[in-house]
């Protein structure tokens, strides 16, 4: 059992998403955004460290994944983007968590099957594998999304090396 953190960053919104990984098994515990206000920066990638830093004290989790961040047409935007990141990772890194990150066409592709895969398909997919009543809001959606993708990652790398109980036939 092992409860992933997910962050889907933004300097506008941040979203962020908790699954219980049991096995291949995947559970939903909570998500939401984290709504960011005002227009100093500073103050905005303080206000994603404290939300941040605020889901990891509520729910616990023992790993934390979050989005690598992808060239933008826009390069303010790029590394407004990468700040919003660097402080939900500090947040992370000072409770003591793990921090695994992953690539965009990486999340879509273990989630949907498609690298390529648009944010209604991505939505679909979440609800469908944790069984949620509805969908969820995109950026929380994206965030279950990267939480799924390391719960599937770390399953695979435990069965690869036969860590997971069972014994590999030669």
């Amino acid at each position: 059992m092992s409860l992933i953190l997910g962050i889907d960053p933004g300097s506008r919104i941040t979203g962020y998403g908790v699954i219980n990984a049991v096995g291949v098994r995947n559970e939903y515990v909570a998500s939401g955004c984290i709504r960011i206000s005002g227009d100093h920066l500073p103050d905005r990638l303080q206000q994603v460290y404290e939300g941040v830093l605020e889901v990891i004290r509520l729910h616990c989790p023992q790993e934390m994944a979050i989005e690598q961040v992808f060239m933008a047409r826009n390069a303010d935007s790029a590394l407004k983007l990468g700040q919003a990141r660097g402080a939900a990772i500090v947040a992370g890194v000072t409770q003591g968590l793990p921090v695994a990150e992953y690539a965009a066409r990486a999340v879509k592709q273990a989630v949907v099957g498609k690298g390529g895969a648009d944010k209604r398909q991505v939505q679909h997919m979440v609800r469908s594998i944790l069984k949620l009543p509805g969908l969820p809001q995109a950026d929380a959606a994206d965030a279950l999304a990267i939480a799924l993708c390391h719960a599937h990652t770390q399953h695979g790398l435990i069965c690869m090396t036969g860590a997971g109980g069972r014994r590999r036939l030669r």
